[in-house]
């Protein structure tokens, strides 16, 4: 953990990456998504939180640079849980920060609703937090001292927003876009279409033309032309071959599980596959004539044939 820690820490960047002054990108690794954190103006804030499992760390790094000075506020792009797992630990640190999340889970997040949230359904953990106010699409929202644009971008969740500042150019692109493509289509997996929002989302954050992209995941990139064009092809490549995408979505969820406990015993391995409703949805509506059990066996075959898993008779490890 230490080392994760450290390698997390060397690869902050503030403004002399080209970002506005006072905002730092903490790039994470899996299972967290990046964090980027503003200084400049009367209040910090930060985008995004990461994932539970690593609350410790994102705490770490916050305070490496906020020092003795408080985080005012939290905004989520979206409620996946590499993205709003740290919310609870940031708001046990700073009891008077204010959280802002986007509009369309906001219910279940009040009566903390795990069904109607994704954590049960993907089997991740995301400790209760909760919210102060709504970051709407179509308005702005001041961080850093700057007026940034929030605007609606579904797709990879129907909820999702990203956040531009038309002065520098930039855009907070969450998983709208990495520079070698984009997030998981979650809602097409369950049977609602959302390529076609992908699509527009993509025309979106071209429309805006930033130069420079602070993703989800990854390094901050300028080559955003290139970028829109490797995503558009993905995407071409998906609407081809949904299933494909659908099989992905499982070895990802699979990977994100084994990075989350690095060892786990068959049998909870087995009770992890069968108690994430997630999977056999994903199952039954692309692969329904191969029993979970068997399909997650060959995908978890793929994993340990590229040097991603370990696996014996006894327990299953994370490489």
């Amino acid at each position: 953990a230490s080392d994760v820690y450290k390698r997390q820490q060397m690869s902050s960047s503030s403004a002399g990456a080209g970002l506005p002054a006072g905002v730092f990108v903490f790039e994470r690794g899996w299972l967290s998504s990046n964090n980027v954190l503003f200084v400049a103006g009367e209040e910090t804030a930060l985008v995004d939180t990461g994932y539970a499992t690593h609350a410790e760390q994102t705490l770490a790094l916050v305070e490496s640079v906020l020092g003795e000075r408080p985080l005012d506020r939290i905004l989520n792009t979206h409620l996946h849980s590499d993205h709003c797992g740290g919310n609870a630990a940031l708001q046990l640190r700073y009891p008077t920060v204010r959280t802002e999340i986007p509009p369309g889970e906001a219910a279940f997040v009040e009566s903390w609703d795990q069904q109607g949230l994704s954590f049960l359904a993907t089997g991740q953990t995301c400790p209760r937090f909760r919210f102060t106010t709504l970051l709407l699409p179509d308005s702005d929202c001041v961080l850093g001292g700057r007026p940034w644009q929030v605007h609606a971008a579904p797709g990879h969740d129907p909820h999702s927003v990203i956040l531009f500042d038309e002065q520098s150019r930039t855009l907070i692109s969450a998983d709208a876009l990495w520079e070698n493509g984009f997030g998981i289509a979650f809602p097409e997996l369950a049977g609602e279409p959302s390529f076609g929002e992908i699509g527009a989302t993509l025309d979106l954050i071209e429309k805006l033309a930033p130069e420079r992209v602070i993703p989800g995941h990854g390094a901050v990139f300028d080559d955003v032309g290139k970028a829109l064009a490797v995503a558009r092809q993905r995407l071409e490549k998906l609407i081809r071959d949904p299933a494909k995408h659908a099989r992905h979505a499982i070895k990802v969820l699979m990977k994100f599980k084994l990075l989350e406990v690095q060892t786990i015993s068959t049998a909870g391995w087995n009770a992890w596959l069968h108690g994430t409703p997630y999977l056999e949805a994903i199952r039954s509506r692309f692969f329904s004539d191969v029993e979970l059990g068997r399909l997650a066996g060959d995908i978890l075959a793929e994993l340990v044939s590229a040097g991603a898993a370990e696996a014996s008779h006894t327990e299953i490890r994370n490489r």
